[in-house]
């Protein structure tokens, strides 16, 4: 069985039951002005158990379709938001 590709992001939303965005942020540089732009990729996730929170670092990879934007699923929570 083939391995799926895990992708490490921050959640920085939860929005309803079992339903999280996560973001990647990184840096391209621009191809005419040689100048780093940030840039950002959201997901939309699915989290079974409800386990995540806003802050935290996780894991998550493609799955099937489970509604019309979210195609991820939360794999593991890799590091827990401080508690403020």
């Amino acid at each position: 069985m083939r391995e799926l590709k895990t992708i490490e992001a921050m959640v920085v939303s939860k929005s309803g039951d079992k339903s999280l965005k996560v973001a990647i942020d990184y840096k391209i540089k621009h191809p005419e002005y040689g100048k780093y732009v940030r840039q950002r990729t959201t997901f939309a996730v699915h989290d079974e158990k409800n386990e995540a929170q806003v802050g935290d670092r996780v894991a998550v990879t493609k799955c099937r379709p489970i509604s019309k934007r979210k195609s991820h699923r939360l794999v593991a929570v890799l590091d827990k938001a401080a508690e403020k």
